[in-house]
């Protein structure tokens, strides 16, 4: 089978081009049409012809390694959302599940995927999987696609023949963290849209249409009272000085990268976070949630303690209970249970040591955990429902008020010239 670089149309005139598997060109030419793309050229990727038949197999997947990878550095850093990556595991644990071997179920994977930088990415960890690699180190060449949970779970089950099993399970923690996702974005999504049309519209009124009042009070030779003096004059101030603000927003911004571009201050920013009033608390719950459900998966798939410890802190999100999880794996090195330094520590609640504690002693920590990351899953959301629900009447309520003074500040002056005519 040889690798062919294609350009082509889409069904809407778009171009586009990629690499593409294929026994011949009239074969990549077909395949390209069932999928929806008019082929314009088709040419077999260099490497992959005038070779020995003994290696012409072997060129064809260094090319369709190549032509992958040259595609995806010359797309920057390839990315699939939690939701596609869920969706591709899963089915991929489907398939080997029902007696697929591994590189069918690649290949059928691959047939299914739609969006191209998707397929790209597939293509190449099939084309590393057929020169001898194994599936964890095929798809650890891309370290922004596949996190070192995912690694860990993909080989435990190659190593212990499970491979279908801890599929399905990381399909499912990923499904479980991109609902959770999903809810907390939902729940502030309309919060950030008022408050960015009523700021808009706040924006509009005082540098539009403002001075055209002003100006006709000016050119009638109305006092204007102290109110609307005030807001012609931030008006003003802002119409001829709007490059201060912005100034002063890039500033900061090019101040916060530097700040947390060091370890001491993400470490302070994470420490700052945890203590805010309200949302420190869901930040915690968010963390707490993924140390749980995490760490069950990983105790699941058969992965030692220690190195499940080890592979949560990075996926918690915040470095302060990284800090905390990292000396609790020293202590527990040395000989203690996992509750004992995670109480210490005083970052996780009563209850997350109680539930620990128990699974220890019961012999069910996995599903003791995996209770405590639901438990904060309904939490978190049921708290940013509440805060929503709280939040958007305090955003009508303060621009109602900022209208409210626009108003008064135009009709002030038109009441006194009425008392005036009188």
């Amino acid at each position: 089978m040889g690798v062919y670089e294609y350009r082509g149309l889409t069904p809407e005139g778009r171009a586009i081009s990629g690499v593409i598997d294929a026994d011949s060109p009239r074969l990549a030419r077909s395949k390209l049409r069932k999928s929806g793309i008019f082929p314009t050229d088709v040419l077999e990727s260099d490497g992959a012809a005038a070779a020995p038949e003994g290696a012409t197999a072997q060129a064809g997947r260094h090319a369709a390694v190549q032509a992958a990878e040259r595609w995806i550095r010359w797309h920057r850093t390839p990315r699939l959302s939690l939701p596609e990556l869920s969706v591709m595991t899963r089915q991929l644990s489907t398939m080997i599940g029902a007696g697929l071997p591994l590189m069918d179920g690649l290949t059928s994977l691959i047939e299914q995927i739609e969006r191209q930088q998707a397929r790209k990415i597939w293509i190449a960890v099939r084309e590393r999987v057929k020169e001898g690699a194994s599936l964890a180190e095929a798809q650890n060449a891309y370290p922004a696609v596949f996190s070192p949970l995912y690694l860990n779970m993909v080989r435990s089950g190659e190593q212990s023949g499970t491979l279908a099993l801890m599929l399905l399970r990381l399909a499912e923690m990923l499904e479980y963290q991109a609902r959770l996702r999903s809810r907390v974005l939902a729940a502030v999504t309309y919060p950030i849209v008022l408050l960015v049309t009523s700021l808009s519209i706040l924006f509009f009124l005082i540098l539009y249409v403002m001075p055209q009042i002003a100006q006709v009070f000016s050119d009638m030779g109305q006092a204007l009272p102290l109110p609307t003096r005030i807001l012609l004059g931030g008006s003003q101030w802002l119409r001829s000085y709007w490059w201060g603000p912005v100034l002063l927003l890039i500033g900061g911004a090019i101040w916060a990268q530097r700040v947390l571009s060091t370890p001491e201050g993400r470490l302070r920013r994470d420490r700052w976070m945890l203590k805010l009033p309200v949302f420190g608390r869901i930040a915690s719950m968010v963390a707490l949630s993924r140390f749980a459900l995490t760490l069950s998966t990983l105790l699941a798939a058969g992965i030692p303690l220690l190195k499940a410890l080890g592979i949560v802190k990075g996926v918690v999100g915040n470095l302060v209970l990284e800090g905390a999880i990292e000396e609790a794996a020293h202590n527990i090195r040395e000989g203690e249970s996992i509750a004992g330094p995670l109480q210490r520590s005083g970052l996780f609640p009563g209850f997350v040591i109680q539930m620990i504690a128990v699974g220890e002693r019961s012999g069910e920590l996995m599903q003791m955990l995996k209770k405590v990351a639901e438990a904060y899953d309904h939490q978190v959301e049921t708290t940013v429902g509440v805060l929503t629900s709280l939040l958007t009447p305090v955003l009508i309520l303060f621009m109602g008020g900022i209208v409210l003074m626009i108003v008064l500040s135009v009709l002030l002056p038109i009441f006194d010239m009425s008392q005036a005519v009188h």
